[in-house]
């Protein structure tokens, strides 16, 4: 846990079980709630990760007016919880998903909130073992230098979400562009602020891109692709999220296909000689929720970046990660790992399945490797320490909300029981697209405000 020493009594526990009792009890939960039709062998939650959550009511308001927007028009009038009711929220999110809680720090524009009481919920949410990702448009962090690092030294932040796009409207220097090629320069300009945060501190940050698609933006989508890419010691991860008829959208916006999305996408990928044929067979939740891909980028010096969709949809790779999870092993997260706890649950892998690992695994990494770099495990590994090589990777992925009117269908219902990311509801954990379509959100905000500070649209009773 960050700012706490690791005692040598947990570090004997993960290396008797690398995954904790803890997280098996609650993976096992999420796996028996899930409906047999979504149980596929590749299937992340209740065998790879307990789910998502994210805060709402820690500042409503935002100061963009985004064309594409999941709030509502009442969320600018309402004020934040109190300090201790976030705490509360984190406590419930912890309870549901256990250690290494993926949380996100969201709802309009959280940097609007005190710094102070900022620190505080993200030191608290480290304490309870959660990690929490700040989601943000990122324009305050320009607006007043050394507010990262002050997040990331006092708060112990070490992931951070910044959502760069053409539907966003306010944002100094870049109020009303037309194409993503415009924000070129601002992505450039939030890479460097990355680097030079993890610089000036001495510590990890792991950042990620969000960007709304729309039928306006899609052909420039693989130029961003290209971008993060060759940009992927900045941001790691970029989620696309294609836009959904929901809150203060505007009418006159266009949606995109999924298939139209990752075609895209693959034209971006394809500038580095990588063609995604299919975004299967990794799921999490619903497949129509969500598409993941994560890629693995082998880089030699001065070179281009060769890379390796890690998991294809083929039955040999299908198999190694169906074997991955039935021997246990799909709960492990390295995820802000201190070394010796990093060490110790390395071991207790090695320890669990040493033939598995060494035998089967072993060979068909080396199958994959020879195939699509030309090299193997070890010797890749030698010359990433020599520093002949880099190698590290990047994900993409893409989120599919629905709208008020997939919700009452039988393929809505399906998609909400088996979904990923969930929000603290009066004591249930609520599908976020019940709570963004399903009229939940204006509850959660009457309830801060009082009905009559809402618009009559509002002023919904329970689901």
């Amino acid at each position: 846990m960050i700012g706490q020493p690791l005692s040598l009594k947990k570090a004997w526990s993960l290396l008797r079980d690398p995954v904790t009792s803890e997280k098996r009890r609650i993976l096992a939960e999420r796996w028996a709630s899930l409906d047999d039709g979504v149980k596929y062998p590749t299937q992340g939650l209740g065998q790879k990760a307990t789910g998502c959550g994210a805060t709402i009511g820690i500042q409503p308001r935002c100061d963009f007016a985004c064309t594409g927007c999941y709030l509502g028009d009442e969320a600018n009038r309402i004020p934040a919880l109190s300090l201790s009711a976030i705490l509360r929220q984190l406590d419930e999110l912890r309870t549901y998903l256990g250690p290494k809680s993926n949380v996100q720090i969201t709802d309009g524009e959280v940097t609007l909130r005190p710094v102070e009481e900022l620190v505080e919920i993200l030191r608290y949410a480290r304490s309870i073992g959660i990690v929490p990702m700040l989601m943000t448009h990122g324009d305050n962090l320009r607006r007043q230098p050394g507010l990262l690092e002050r997040l990331m030294t006092e708060g112990h932040l070490t992931e951070v979400s910044i959502h760069i796009d053409i539907t966003q409207r306010g944002r100094d220097g870049y109020r009303s562009p037309k194409s993503e090629l415009e924000l070129m320069p601002l992505r450039e300009e939030f890479a460097s602020m990355i680097r030079e945060a993890r610089r000036k501190t001495g510590l990890r940050l792991r950042a990620a891109q969000t960007l709304t698609v729309t039928a306006d933006n899609l052909p420039q989508v693989g130029e961003v692709v290209s971008w993060t890419i060759k940009n992927r010691d900045a941001f790691s991860l970029i989620s696309f999220q294609p836009m959904a008829m929901v809150g203060r959208t505007r009418k006159s916006l266009r949606g995109v296909t999924p298939q139209t999305l990752w075609q895209e996408v693959s034209r971006g990928t394809e500038t580095y000689g990588l063609e995604i044929k299919s975004t299967r067979p990794m799921n999490f939740g619903h497949e129509e929720c969500t598409r993941f891909v994560p890629i693995m980028a082998i880089e030699k010096v001065a070179g281009q970046p060769k890379l390796v969709q890690f998991i294809r949809d083929q039955p040999d790779d299908i198999a190694i990660m169906t074997e991955f999870f039935d021997k246990g092993l799909g709960g492990v997260a390295f995820r802000d790992d201190l070394p010796i706890e990093m060490v110790a649950r390395g071991a207790g892998i090695l320890k669990r399945e040493p033939r598995w690992l060494f035998g089967r695994a072993r060979r068909w990494i080396n199958r994959r490797l020879k195939e699509e770099a030309g090299t193997s495990f070890f010797p890749l590994l030698l010359n990433g320490i020599r520093g002949k090589v880099r190698f590290d990777g990047i994900t993409l992925t893409s989120h599919h909300f629905m709208e008020a009117s997939e919700l009452t269908t039988d393929l809505g219902q399906a998609r909400l029981a088996a979904c990923v990311f969930r929000i603290s509801y009066n004591g249930e954990m609520v599908p976020m697209c019940q709570m963004n379509a399903g009229g939940v959100r204006e509850q959660f905000y009457a309830g801060i405000a009082g009905p009559e500070h809402l618009p009559a649209t509002a002023q919904l009773s329970p689901n």
